[in-house]
């Protein structure tokens, strides 16, 4: 029998094993490979770690400092540098630095301090710094105030996304106010506050925030326990059912399924139903023209007092009382003349003013004019009315001064002719014209704070600009713009009415 050959299952990979190239480094002045590569890891080694903990130091000598703040949210400058808000970590250089913390409505808070240079781990270990500055307010409710007026500013951003957000403006300046919030000799005005912020509430966002803050300041900035929870409801409650149209408002903020649970409380049934009744209700009301003489030139008509159905978002009666209202928008020539008194104005008004006049008016209307610029002119005409009108004063009308004039004029709502025939007044479709109003979203809840209504971010303009289709703007249209806007598109008519009593709101 001839011999089994037998195969050796190694043979492949002893084959491929051979055909390596193999390697072999080479003493270096005399030292092994294994020597003189272990010294290089080690340089290596200390090259990084000298980079990473000495060098940052060396080259740029200073600390790491932790800056905080009570309350927090301040920012934080140095040499006059903002670098940081509280609380937050920032590194110092080296050397004498002079240190601020600044938050609205608080004095700031300053120091000096003299920074040594950190040479080991300057820039990795926890800071071996802290700096803590305690912020006083000399009016205890500046920080609410100023929160409310950053707040009614974001209310015009409209609802946030995933793509952007707005600031907690009110509550962070609820928790900021901290105990002044809730003192009983301020809680007063700490609600009438809130409560005025209901007025810009138009997102979720901005719901949330106001809650927030709600319950902040009954606990004067601290998480709220169980007895101001429940003291912050009941309050809530209460001044939601002061108005109306509170629960028409929170069906149409709350998401669902909350939303459903207001629309079929018997809440919103009355309330709703209540206000169907009366937008339902035109029946004219006790308003007429009268003669309104004429004042430095302007030509007025008289309006005796009535009361009308504003429709909007909540439909509401409201009364208004006697006052006069200029015939026309304000001319050009009665603007120049003004502007010749008051050289500081003169800009406004100027040759690049509306490209058109107002129809019906008494010559080309002045437009570029920005509500101040507007309200100077009111005042400056308040000085030239006659002996026998003390007590008046020439103004920007409100809005319900405006759509009551607008709808006597158009025979909408309100009754209407001394004789008859239409009244030489239209108020739609010349220039958009300014209001005295600051301008509120939900202006169907009632402003308790006048604090709001001089920081307001934007003031009322109505009427529509020839420039705007005639379908498009009508006696109870809406519309807003910053107060310092000067547009060609943008003009204004000075009203005359009895001055409010010491003490009252006055213009809204």
């Amino acid at each position: 029998m001839g011999k089994i050959k037998r195969e050796d299952p190694n043979a492949e990979t002893r084959a491929k094993e051979q055909d390596k190239d193999e390697v072999k480094l080479k003493p270096v002045f005399g030292i092994r490979p294994g020597v003189y590569l272990a010294y290089i890891y080690l340089l290596v080694i200390f090259l990084v770690l000298f980079f990473a903990l000495f060098y940052p130091g060396l080259a740029r000598p200073g600390n790491r400092v932790s800056f905080d703040s009570e309350p927090q949210g301040a920012a934080v400058r140095v040499d006059g540098v903002y670098l940081a808000t509280t609380p937050d970590i920032v590194f110092i250089p080296k050397g004498a630095r002079s240190i601020e913390m600044v938050l609205p409505g608080f004095s700031p808070y300053k120091t000096e301090y003299t920074f040594p240079g950190q040479v080991f781990t300057s820039r990795f270990f926890p800071p071996g710094i802290s700096i803590r500055g305690e912020l006083d307010a000399a009016d205890p409710l500046e920080a609410l105030r100023l929160g409310a007026a950053e707040a009614a500013e974001w209310s015009f951003a409209g609802e946030p996304n995933a793509a952007w957000h707005t600031p907690p403006s009110l509550s962070e300046a609820a928790y900021r106010a901290g105990p002044a919030g809730a003192d009983p000799g301020v809680h007063a005005e700490t609600e009438n506050i809130l409560a005025s912020s209901l007025r810009y509430t138009v997102t979720r966002a901005g719901l949330r925030d106001l809650i927030r803050a709600e319950f902040l300041a009954e606990n004067g900035g601290l998480s709220p326990s169980p007895l101001t929870l429940v003291r912050s409801a009941r309050e809530a409650l209460a001044l939601l059912s002061e108005n109306p149209g509170s629960a028409a408002w929170l069906a149409a903020l709350l998401p669902e399924p909350s939303s459903s649970a207001v629309k079929q409380s018997a809440w919103y049934r009355e309330t709703v139903t209540a206000a169907v009744g009366i937008a339902g209700n035109t029946e004219p009301g006790n308003g007429a023209f009268e003669p309104g003489g004429e004042i430095a030139g302007l030509a007025f008509l008289g309006v005796s007092g009535g009361e009308f159905v504003a429709s909007g978002f909540f439909p509401r009666r409201i009364a208004v009382g006697d006052f006069r209202i200029a015939r026309s928008e304000l001319s050009r020539a009665s603007w120049e003349t003004f502007a010749r008194e008051a050289p500081e104005w003169e800009e406004s008004g100027g040759e690049d003013s509306p490209a058109g006049s107002s129809p019906g008016g008494s010559g080309e209307s002045a437009g570029n004019i920005s509500y101040y610029a507007a309200a100077a002119y009111c005042e400056w005409l308040t000085g030239r009315l006659p002996p026998d009108m003390d007590g008046w004063e020439a103004r920007l009308p409100t809005e319900a001064e405006w759509e009551y004039a607008a709808r006597l004029a158009h025979g909408e709502g309100v009754s209407g002719r001394t004789d008859g025939s239409p009244a030489p007044l239209d108020m739609l479709g010349g220039l958009w014209e300014w209001c005295a109003d600051a301008y509120a979203p939900l202006d169907f809840f009632p402003e308790k704070a006048e604090y709001l209504r001089e920081t307001a971010p934007e003031r009322s303009v109505r009427g529509g600009a020839w420039i705007n289709s005639a379908d498009s703007v009508s006696t109870e249209t809406r519309a807003s713009l910053p107060p310092d806007t000067r547009s060609p598109f943008v003009g204004f008519r000075p009203v005359i009415a009895r001055k409010a009593p010491s003490g009252e709101g006055g213009i809204r």
